[in-house]
């Protein structure tokens, strides 16, 4: 038994076990442990039975199982669970072995102890991981990032287990070096929330303007997932709109509308902010959230400000270019965020590989990925997938319906907020000249912050005397 296994994994909740369970599937010899050894029996004598699945009942057993370099998987809780389990599990590696975080964790954290680990001579991973529990089973979306001398001795298992693409390509890649492989999870995660609040957003115009049934709705979903807007939400949406209470009643009436969130899609609005990248949809859809949790106080709201949401219509067809075309400045905001990190933290970020690796198994896999991927790999040095002739010519295509859309919402009254975040982006994207100069005239006005001119080289800075009373002593010029 002693030195067998090829990697060890400790967490036995479902996405571990899963994981397990997929390697053990693809020929590899996986050691199990969990603290709570009741867990490990379950296992053991469960779904890990007749597998090539060493079950160990003490972190001793445990380290003994595994081949060297030891490679040590923990799948357990983000934050202090994951330093605490490399506290216990230190004192049994040595040099050149591997620690590989598969959970939720923030990037920051993941540098962290990266760097930590590092100077002990252990290789650290932050992999992200997406897909869920039937991803961990059958084939996720893994995005690998920390100590790149770990990669040659991770890579055949990591991607073996990985979902692959339509031409058979594993969704997993090395990201780059610290934190990288995290962040592009929390990326991911962010364009997750949009993606799902502006599908809710087309389901509140199709159901409460428009009238459509969920049986409708379920037929309308379906068309959509066979088009543009191919992809794993869409797929399930059209799934749920067909599901029935243990009554016979339909079980989204039965759902209380206050959404819940794990602080991914917040880490990604917060990290936009403090880089100043306008992700201004991903913020939205963490917003739409926080609004729906203040369910009592709408409830009186409701009562004060009475509306009919169906005095006018709109075709579907409009409402389904709209969710193309907000999901597509969606996904330019995110891989804008993810272009500044990459030059901040010298990650060399490569964005048709992160396309690859979301184009199967993960919760955002989507046809549309395909487009992304072909994108960088024309142009590798892409500003942003708004300048892409695809795009391009998409937007252009889909531009008057989408502006539809978000005027239809405001005049019957249905809050878009990602819909109308996108297309206010967009708007100002596409601007030559925006009225930020007005701005800074005020800015210079009340505080003496300096403006820069449009006849003179960038970087150089003036102040006026506004007024009589003001000298010409200006405020020091930095951007927050």
């Amino acid at each position: 038994m002693q030195n067998t296994a090829d990697i060890g994994l400790i967490g036995l909740a479902v996405m571990g076990q899963n994981l397990i369970l997929n390697m053990a599937d693809h020929g590899y010899t996986v050691a199990a442990f969990n603290r709570t050894v009741e867990k490990v029996t379950r296992f053991s004598e469960g779904p890990a039975k007749g597998k090539s699945i060493l079950c160990a009942k003490s972190l001793e057993e445990f380290i003994s199982f595994l081949k060297r370099p030891r490679k040590v998987m923990l799948m357990v809780k983000a934050g202090a669970p994951v330093d605490q389990f490399i506290a216990l599990i230190l004192p049994h590696l040595e040099e050149g072995d591997i620690i590989i975080d598969g959970g939720n964790s923030h990037y920051p954290d993941t540098q962290k102890r990266y760097e930590m680990l590092k100077d002990r001579g252990i290789l650290f991973v932050g992999a992200g991981i997406s897909g869920g529990e039937e991803g961990a089973r059958h084939g996720p979306s893994i995005m690998p990032g920390g100590n790149s001398q770990a990669w040659p001795e991770i890579k055949a298992i990591f991607q073996s287990i990985a979902a692959k693409s339509e031409d058979q390509e594993p969704c997993c890649d090395w990201v780059g070096e610290g934190g990288a492989g995290h962040y592009v999870k929390m990326v991911h995660n962010g364009i997750e929330y949009g993606d799902m609040q502006l599908i809710s957003e087309a389901f509140d115009l199709l159901h409460n303007s428009l009238g459509k049934t969920y049986e409708d709705l379920h037929a309308i979903f379906s068309a959509w997932n066979k088009g543009d807007l191919d992809s794993y939400l869409v797929e399930i949406t059209a799934d749920i709109f067909q599901k029935k209470d243990a009554d016979g009643s339909w079980l989204l009436d039965k759902i209380l509308d206050v959404a819940g969130q794990k602080g991914t899609g917040k880490w990604t609005g917060m990290n936009a902010l403090d880089a100043g990248i306008p992700v201004t949809l991903i913020a939205e859809a963490v917003f739409a959230r926080c609004l729906s949790s203040v369910y009592e106080e709408r409830q009186k709201a409701a009562s004060c400000y009475k509306i009919d949401l169906t005095k006018e219509t709109i075709e579907e067809d409009k409402i389904a270019h709209a969710l193309y075309a907000s999901k597509i400045i969606s996904y330019a905001q995110g891989f804008m965020l993810m272009r500044s990190a990459s030059t901040t933290y010298n990650w060399d970020l490569q964005y048709g590989s992160i396309a690859l690796m979301w184009r199967g198994g993960c919760i955002i896999r989507s046809k549309f990925l395909g487009k992304i991927r072909d994108a960088y790999k024309k142009n590798p040095k892409l500003e942003n997938l708004l300048l892409d002739d695809f795009f391009v010519k998409e937007i252009l295509r889909m531009q008057k319906n989408f502006r539809d859309v978000v005027a239809y919402g405001a005049k019957v009254g249905i809050s878009l907020p990602c819909f109308s975040a996108a297309l206010s982006f967009f708007d100002g994207y596409r601007r030559k000249r925006l009225p930020a100069f007005l701005l800074q005239a005020q800015r210079d006005y009340f505080g003496a912050h300096t403006y820069e001119r449009v006849d003179k080289k960038r970087g150089e800075f003036f102040h006026t005397a506004w007024t009589k009373g003001s000298g010409d002593v200006s405020s020091s010029s930095y951007n927050a």
